[in-house]
């Protein structure tokens, strides 16, 4: 089983729109969608839910008024103002957004006033779609730990993989440099790329270069949309060849994708194009590198 990140430094690179082409053309693959904070995956490749759990992270304060002694110590120790006194009455007002759920509070109350219950910060999805099994899931609005949910994702998606004898695990990552990131990247084989012909694609391109490399993962890099700007696409493969980063080519901007996305499903799913015909060229490439374990690039260099 080889595992498989498509990452880009920023957002709008097209990444998941070649994530849904690689799954409509690899072969005995599994799928991930570890964009959580953001999670659109599905909408190309319109699953089946077939199980969900709940997320858990981080921690929910109760107050139990019949058991308020009303003596003002968790408020003293609360470093986050999360606690104050309610002037309406006889009452201690909760600020949930404020809580950072440490309990000091709850150490201090001499009532025992005070819990902290598990908080569901969203849920997981096991999905069946017409490619194959689909693991994603949803990051409740404002929450936090996406780290730990992209990982929860991770986990289940090898789990399945190895269950089912699927030969690729094909991982829809996030964009920046963050801690999803990283959770995305954890033991992959290969980190496609995805940029585009922009200043600040190049910029978030040598960003997130700088992360694979710190974990010591190969990669090699993608331009979407290489015909819009030809300078900056010259630019990014000079660079490409400096830092000794495979190329595996680039996909020219073609408004079938946009038909695509607008019917739900891949570019390689509709009529013949330019950009799905790049995609089909790129794929073949990038499974022939990792079904023969070719060394992807020089993790070591610039480091």
């Amino acid at each position: 089983m080889k595992q498989i990140a498509v990452l880009s430094g920023k957002g709008g690179t097209g990444k998941t729109s070649l994530v849904a082409a690689f799954a409509a053309l690899a072969e005995g693959a599994l799928f991930a969608d570890c964009d959580v904070d953001a999670a659109d995956l599905h909408l190309l490749l319109r699953p089946e839910i077939e199980a969900r759990e709940p997320f858990e992270s981080g921690r929910t304060l109760r107050w139990n008024k019949a058991a308020c002694l009303f003596c003002g110590r968790c408020i003293k120790v609360c470093r986050f103002a999360a606690l104050t006194v309610d002037p309406s009455g006889p009452a201690i007002a909760l600020a949930p957004f404020a809580c950072e759920g440490c309990g000091c509070c709850v150490d201090v109350c001499p009532g025992e006033a005070l819990t902290l219950t598990p908080k569901q910060a969203g849920e997981l999805y096991v999905s069946t779609t017409r490619f194959g099994p689909f693991v994603h899931a949803r990051l409740g609005v404002a929450e936090e730990a996406s780290g730990q949910l992209v990982t929860k994702v991770r986990r289940r998606a090898q789990a399945i993989a190895e269950e089912q004898g699927r030969a690729f695990v094909l991982i829809d990552g996030c964009p920046g440099t963050g801690c999803p990131v990283i959770a995305s990247i954890t033991g992959t084989d290969l980190v496609v790329l995805v940029t585009e012909p922009t200043v600040s694609g190049l910029h978030d391109l040598r960003r997130v270069v700088e992360v694979v490399r710190h974990f010591r993962r190969p990669c090699g890099v993608v331009i979407n949309k290489a015909d819009l700007n030809g300078d900056m696409t010259a630019r990014i493969k000079a660079y490409c060849r400096d830092e000794a980063l495979p190329f595996f080519g680039e996909i020219p901007f073609d408004t079938q994708m946009v038909v695509a996305q607008l019917a739900g499903c891949a570019i390689v799913e509709t009529s013949p194009s330019a950009a799905g015909d790049a995609i089909r060229r790129i794929w073949s490439d990038i499974a022939q590198r990792v079904t023969e374990d070719a060394p992807a690039t020089d993790v070591q260099r610039g480091n």
